[in-house]
């Protein structure tokens, strides 16, 4: 009964972790400044898997993780694209600030359900192999689409009011 309590513990906290970091990665998204939106969320990131290390108490390390995460999202290619779209003037800049938000926030809520899923499992960094978890992390990244419109539609309304 106690390590169902802590599991259940464990999984509230990694819901938190995981949904104030994708908000802030929806926020990073709209930077109009091409790349530099790119590396705040990437910075987002790393800062979110490194929360989620600290709760299951595993040491963390950048270069691991940003080469765990670079096999698991082919270099965030989508994100990557998005954000050199918005150098393009006019139409460049509204389509990058339509599409990075979303997808920013939809691959840090992917990567913290993975992340979170093989820590809760016992792993940690060092026995971590991005081909097992390619097929969770599509099926996350698409529920992180619908919560990242829905974070982005809330930012816009409250900044109208």
């Amino acid at each position: 009964m106690e390590t169902k309590v802590v599991i259940q513990k464990l999984k509230e906290e990694d819901s938190k972790i995981i949904k104030r970091h994708m908000y802030w990665s929806v926020v990073g998204g709209l930077v109009p400044i091409p790349l530099i939106d790119f590396a705040a969320v990437t910075a987002i990131q790393l800062d979110m898997i490194s929360e989620l290390c600290k709760n299951y108490k595993i040491n963390f390390s950048k270069n691991s993780v940003k080469a765990i995460i670079s096999a698991l999202t082919g270099t965030a290619t989508a994100r990557f694209a998005s954000s050199i779209v918005k150098a393009i003037p006019g139409i460049g800049t509204v389509a990058g600030a339509v599409s990075m938000p979303i997808l920013s926030g939809a691959s840090t809520y992917a990567l913290g359900e993975v992340f979170a899923s093989h820590f809760r499992a016992g792993g940690d960094l060092s026995n971590f192999k991005a081909e097992n978890f390619k097929d969770y992390y599509k099926s996350k990244f698409e529920d992180g689409k619908t919560m990242a419109e829905e974070v982005k539609k809330k930012k816009k309304e409250k900044s109208k009011s």
